[in-house]
């Protein structure tokens, strides 16, 4: 039961951001010129979590090291880093009464520290400035380094997550700079670290195929991650890698299915329109 790929399917539309909660997010975002993947990677759920008080932050930038194919982030020269933004950060999530924040960020590979400096920081501020709210922190891989993952790891974010993407066979061409084998052991690492909830995310419909998929879910297992969402991929624009398929709601409820059966996961996000931040103030608990 799949789609056409010249025409959306209706399982794939959303209404318009509306609401009360969702105005007063865009306009203090707008006012303090803050990054929010929300609104960069054009993220179809961004009125729906809006208005549940939950946003994304991103740091360190909007310009990222690496060009992945499926990412509408721009890529280049980063600018330098602003050492007053983990401030900015957790003042804005005050001033906007986030009760769950999701940070992320560009790569920076340009860095010593990849940016798992700033990282910690931030994590800092919000607990100082905002202890209220809690934190899932969607990070970068930092090239496998564990002295810089240990940084995130003792900063406690409530969750920390580090997504996968796509299937083993097509990381080189999804995410050109990053390697399969070596997200899993950023999973794998953090949890052996005592992290307390670890999740990732997979994007269908590049032209994986439903083994590969059933077998990268069986990964993630083995790597005893916490939380997994499985979406639809959806071309940010037409330099970006295309859709290949639009997979049907029956298909995710059987991806979901499967994890189900294989014990061990404490939330699982599967159908269309599900992102990595989506409901993630659920995962938390």
């Amino acid at each position: 039961m799949e789609a056409s790929i010249g025409t959306k399917p209706k399982w794939i539309r959303v209404k318009l951001p509306s609401g009360k909660n969702y105005k007063e997010l865009r306009g203090l975002v707008d006012k303090y010129k803050l990054n929010t993947i929300c609104q960069s990677g054009s993220c179809p759920n961004m009125g729906e979590c809006w208005g549940e008080g939950t946003a994304t932050f991103m740091i360190l930038g909007n310009i990222c090291t690496r060009s992945c194919g499926f990412c509408g982030v721009k890529t280049g020269r980063p600018s330098e880093i602003d050492w007053e933004e983990p401030e900015k950060v957790a003042k804005s999530i005050k001033l906007m009464k986030v009760k769950h924040a999701v940070l992320t960020s560009v790569d920076r590979d340009d860095l010593k520290d990849m940016g798992s400096i700033l990282w910690a920081e931030t994590i800092g501020a919000i607990r100082r400035i905002s202890p209220g709210t809690t934190m899932e922190t969607l990070i970068p891989d930092f090239q496998g380094i564990h002295k810089h993952i240990d940084r995130l790891i003792d900063a406690a974010p409530e969750v920390i997550s580090h997504n996968l993407e796509t299937v083993r066979r097509l990381t080189r061409e999804v995410r050109i700079q990053a390697k399969y084998d070596r997200s899993l052991e950023v999973l794998r690492y953090m949890k052996e670290q005592g992290q307390r909830r670890t999740k990732t995310g997979i994007m269908l419909g590049l032209g994986e195929t439903t083994d590969e998929v059933f077998e990268t879910i069986k990964d993630i297992h083995e790597a005893k991650v916490d939380v997994i969402t499985i979406g639809q991929y959806l071309q940010p624009s037409k330099k970006h890698l295309p859709v290949k398929e639009y997979i049907s709601p029956e298909q995710f409820k059987e991806y979901e299915n499967f994890a189900s059966h294989l014990g061990g996961f404490l939330h699982i996000e599967s159908s269309p329109l599900v992102r990595s931040s989506y409901h993630a103030e659920r995962h938390v608990n």
